[in-house]
């Protein structure tokens, strides 16, 4: 499981383990694997031109001390002093020291431009409202910079606790964070500037319970329904599919397609849409007698394309099992019937709809992930499922937030979201919480997506197809 903390947790394990330390010693592990890792980024080390961008405080100090390290390797180092009154000054003797120079914000752009490594050391994980004014030309000279851009524990101007980002920031092709992640880099926007990330073990003592946690292959495995010797279908699971109408039938086969393949034993389906998930999937049990009379189902989804047929969302969300919302559904849902729902629920809005649930614009919600994701999830008393460039699952117990790591941008075609809703329902009824269902679902169709793509556009009947072989890369 990777994990990330707030920047007020990180403060105090840092001042905890700082006063077990000698003076000085936590930011020399930090500027050692720093200068680590510029190293491997250079490649060769030795006649290379660094530029640091170095503000004030610690973020500023691990710059200067990393850089006096390349300089004992043999690089040409120069610190761009954006505040030389508060500069750090042992790092900056350290620089001196070992040869590097020293140069001024008005001079900082040409040295930048020219430079084979820029490591952005700024601003640190406490900065808030993005990039003052006087970095802004250093950090768009970085984009400029035909060398490679390093990150001081996270880019400059980006909130490390939220992802948000008001105004200018550094985008790096490589952050180097210390100790553990931030929320920030885990999260878009801030993680569209992060570029790759690589985690430094600092010594932290971190709590058990994390602000952010993403699944990795190991977590999923032991996480999906596997059937056993003594399994038939029913005691796998039955998911119910209340999808499609006569304008969106292809949103009920898709949705039966994700459910088809994501662990439950069958699969019921009610709607205007049975003849042609019949045609595309005849081992589905179909009817047409409303979901009070289909049988005996573990969960159901209830939503995509479903048009404006109020009348069976509201008689899926009578019943006593999981149910997933998605698409209609999450517009024609009653919000007070929701959160007075005894059985889970799982709602897997897109930004869009988020927005309109929330009553804000979607640029908010995009903006502000973490915080729409919560609200919802507080709002609705449901757990919360939001779609986009990163997917987020939110409990309305709290607790950490799932940030979904697989995907890709080709997954942004019509059907995908229905392909993820079926599947999600299907975790539901096999057994899976509302938080793992979504968590495993997002995590398997991101896998799934990316299999299919290849590089190149796919279809959702393509992502749906390509479930089972996520599934067993999963499982190894």
């Amino acid at each position: 499981m990777r994990t990330a903390y707030s920047v007020e947790t990180v403060r105090n394990a840092e001042r905890e383990l700082m006063a077990r330390l000698p003076e000085g010693a936590l930011m020399q592990r930090a500027a050692a694997g720093l200068a680590a890792a510029c190293a491997d980024l250079l490649g060769r080390v030795y006649g290379s031109r660094v530029v640091a961008l170095v503000g004030s405080g610690d973020n500023g100090g691990d710059a200067l001390y990393a850089g006096a390290r390349l300089a004992r390797r043999g690089a040409g180092v120069t610190a761009v002093l954006l505040a030389p009154e508060r500069a750090h000054p042992a790092g900056l003797a350290a620089l001196r020291r070992a040869g590097g120079r020293v140069a001024a914000a008005g001079d900082g752009e040409a040295l930048v431009e020219g430079a084979d490594l820029v490591v952005d050391g700024i601003v640190g994980i406490g900065g808030k409202g993005g990039l003052r004014p006087e970095a802004v030309p250093l950090a768009a000279a970085a984009g400029r910079s035909r060398g490679a851009v390093v990150a001081v524990d996270l880019p400059s101007g980006v909130d490390a606790d939220t992802g948000e980002v008001h105004g200018h920031a550094v985008r790096a092709d490589l952050t180097v964070t210390f100790g553990t992640h931030k929320p920030g880099l885990l999260i878009d926007p801030a993680r569209e500037h992060a570029g790759a990330v690589r985690l430094v073990d600092i010594g932290l003592e971190l709590p058990v319970e994390p602000e952010l946690e993403a699944l990795q292959h190991q977590d999923v495995a032991r996480l999906l329904p596997v059937p056993r010797a003594e399994s038939d279908k029913y005691r796998r699971g039955v998911v119910g599919i209340a999808a499609g109408s006569a304008r969106y039938p292809g949103a009920a086969v898709l949705a039966v397609s994700g459910a088809l393949r994501g662990g439950a034993g069958a699969v019921r389906y009610v709607g205007p849409a049975g003849d042609a998930v019949i045609a595309r999937y005849p081992e589905t049990l179909v009817s047409d007698q409303g979901p009070k009379h289909a049988g005996r189902v573990q969960a159901w989804v209830v939503g995509p394309g479903a048009g404006d047929d109020a009348a069976t969302v509201a008689e899926v969300l009578a019943a006593d099992v999981p149910v997933l919302i998605d698409a209609d559904g999450l517009r024609l849902a009653d919000a007070e019937v929701v959160r007075g729902r005894r059985a889970p629920t799982l709602m897997t809005p897109h930004a869009g709809e988020a927005a309109a649930l929330l009553g804000v614009e979607r640029g908010e919600v995009e903006g502000g992930r973490l915080a729409a994701v919560r609200e919802l999830a507080r709002r609705y008393g449901a757990t919360v499922l939001l779609k986009g460039s990163t997917t987020l699952v939110a409990d309305s117990a709290g607790g950490a937030v799932r940030v979904n790591p697989t995907g890709t941008g080709w997954l942004a075609t019509a059907g995908s979201g229905d392909v993820l809703s079926g599947l999600g329902g299907s975790l539901l009824a096999a057994g899976l919480s509302a938080v793992d269902a979504g968590s495993v679902g997002a995590y398997l169709h991101g896998l799934a997506g990316r299999l299919a793509a290849g590089g190149a556009p796919v279809g959702a009947h393509d992502v749906a197809d390509a479930v089972p072989e996520a599934w067993r890369n999963v499982l190894g």
